[in-house]
């Protein structure tokens, strides 16, 4: 018997979502960081055993959107509750549980099988997660309820041995040595992206975007280049820095850490492009291949 499914991944901003995807995928899938926001895509992992595979999607965080990006993140996360097997609701010892409540109304409807996972359990009391245990069986119902602490590990083994339990008996739905669907080039943009949401403050994070130009693997050598799109001539001075410093501080990371990716040298090139107001324009949007649907 093969069981195959569907875990999708959806929560509010910063409960660690992010963390805990890669810690079931045993992979670095996603990036992390302390911003809301860092996750902008469905982003899938695959786990494979003999006699199952799991389709991981981590989200972004539930918010009210302000501008179009915002709308597709949100449509992500939306998504996410119609193709579940098994929804993973992940929260946090301190999340705000009245924020995003229409979210948590479409999860209560759905009729996936449902794990509320409350994440950082390691920062509270056992009687304060007693009561959050209690407050989530009356919120939720119908869901089962396993506390964790996915940076610590810390019941991550049982989450999965449950996991495997609740998945449907299917065949697998990617081949058995997928580990991901997004191309090589996204995690590219990720791994940049990361660099500038952990090196920048105030809007730069959330006004950049990344997009893989050239991507040209020769036998001991990847040749990458990419832009980074800003939205104001003032961001791209400061994303550069004095006489290049910044970009090349985010380059030298982000090229460690692509090389870690590809287990292959690496040679970047980093350009900063003015895309004034992209976060709000769709035809740039859908060239950087987020979605959106009229309502």
């Amino acid at each position: 018997m093969h069981k195959a499914g569907f875990v999708n991944i959806v929560g509010n901003p910063n409960v660690g979502k992010s963390t805990l995807m890669n810690a079931l995928v045993g992979e670095r899938i996603s990036i992390i960081t302390s911003k809301a926001q860092t996750t902008r895509h469905r982003i899938m992992g695959i786990v494979n055993g003999d006699d199952f595979q799991i389709v991981y999607s981590d989200t972004p965080g539930v918010l009210k959107p302000n501008y179009k990006l915002q709308e597709s993140m949100r449509e992500f996360s939306d998504s996410a509750l119609k193709d579940a097997d098994v929804l993973l609701y992940v929260t946090d010892v301190i999340d705000n549980h009245s924020k995003n409540t229409d979210f948590l109304e479409k999860v209560k409807h759905i009729m996936s099988k449902k794990v509320v996972v409350i994440n950082k359990i390691d920062l509270i009391e056992q009687a304060q997660l007693l009561k959050l245990v209690d407050y989530w069986h009356e919120t939720l119902p119908e869901a089962e309820i396993i506390p964790i602490s996915a940076q610590e590990r810390f019941g991550i083994p049982q989450l999965l041995k449950r996991i495997v339990e609740l998945l449907p008996e299917s065949p697998p739905y990617f081949d058995k040595d997928a580990l991901t669907d997004k191309p090589e080039r996204f995690f590219v943009n990720e791994i940049i992206r990361e660099k500038i949401l952990l090196h920048y403050d105030k809007e730069i994070p959330y006004s950049v975007e990344v997009a893989v130009e050239e991507f040209k693997e020769e036998e001991n050598i990847i040749n990458i280049s990419a832009l980074i799109f800003c939205e104001r001539d003032s961001q791209k001075g400061i994303i550069i820095g004095k006489n290049g410093s910044a970009l090349k501080r985010i380059g030298s990371e982000a090229r460690k850490d692509i090389e870690a990716f590809f287990l292959k040298k690496v040679f970047l090139q980093l350009y900063v492009k003015v895309e004034k107001d992209w976060r709000n324009r769709e035809n740039k949007l859908r060239s950087f291949g987020y979605t959106l649907t009229h309502k």
